[in-house]
């Protein structure tokens, strides 16, 4: 059964519940702040624990774990003794190789995957070539937390969502918008963006002239330079 998290407390050393109760954490429990997940595994495994989240907006930050403070301080003990050996080290270097093939495949796929969506007349093959070098770039690196970092969709949809993305922030205003905080205002000027955005591309997959004015080029030219 999922452990239920908590959200940060008013005070020191409270949290507070979902039904919004505020309570205290127990005298002999210390944080585990978040960061050495392979420290914060083993202290869950270990009994007793709650799990601090805060959401800002969309997304939801790990805020640690309240926990026994004997426990952590044996098992942080424990670790730091395991890796301190070299067996740990050569297994921390093997999977940091496999990590980087993985990494690297992957930018390999998703690149070709936008060069794919962007289907660009051949006369435009170079400044096709760039811009998914450039959405690639922005969307790929781990830890991101860019569309094409989740496993949700295929990598077909997020290589289309990326490009989008991309344009957005690159040949939009959209940065500097002042948007009314209205309910589904926002997802409304997405939209909007999205399609003007998919307009360009199409004018670039149809092989007619383009305006020099383009804003596509003009923000191609901004990140090569």
């Amino acid at each position: 059964m999922p452990q239920p998290a908590y959200a940060p407390g008013p005070r020191d050393r409270t949290v507070r519940d979902a039904q919004g109760n505020v309570l205290s954490v127990p005298a002999d429990w210390s944080l585990l702040p978040p960061g050495d997940a392979g420290l914060t595994r083993r202290v869950k495994a270990a009994g007793q624990f709650w799990v601090v989240q805060e959401k800002k907006g969309r997304r939801m930050f790990s805020r640690g774990v309240w926990a026994p403070t004997a426990t952590i301080g044996k098992i942080r003990k424990d670790l730091d003794t395991e890796r301190s050996t070299d067996a740990y080290a050569k297994k921390q270097k093997a999977a940091a190789t496999r990590r980087e093939k993985v990494q690297t495949e992957y930018v390999e796929d998703f690149f070709g995957s936008v060069v794919a969506f962007l289907n660009f007349h051949p006369d435009y093959a170079d400044l096709a070539n760039h811009l998914a070098k450039a959405v690639t770039k922005h969307s790929t690196p781990v830890g991101s937390g860019t569309v094409a970092r989740t496993q949700r969709i295929p990598i077909e949809r997020r290589a289309e969502s990326a490009v989008i993305a991309w344009m957005r922030h690159q040949t939009t205003a959209y940065d500097t918008m002042k948007i009314a905080r209205v309910k589904g205002k926002r997802r409304e000027v997405r939209r909007m963006l999205a399609q003007r955005s998919k307009e360009v591309l199409q004018q670039y997959r149809s092989g007619r002239e383009i305006p020099r004015n383009c804003p596509l080029r003009a923000a191609l030219q901004t990140t090569e330079s």
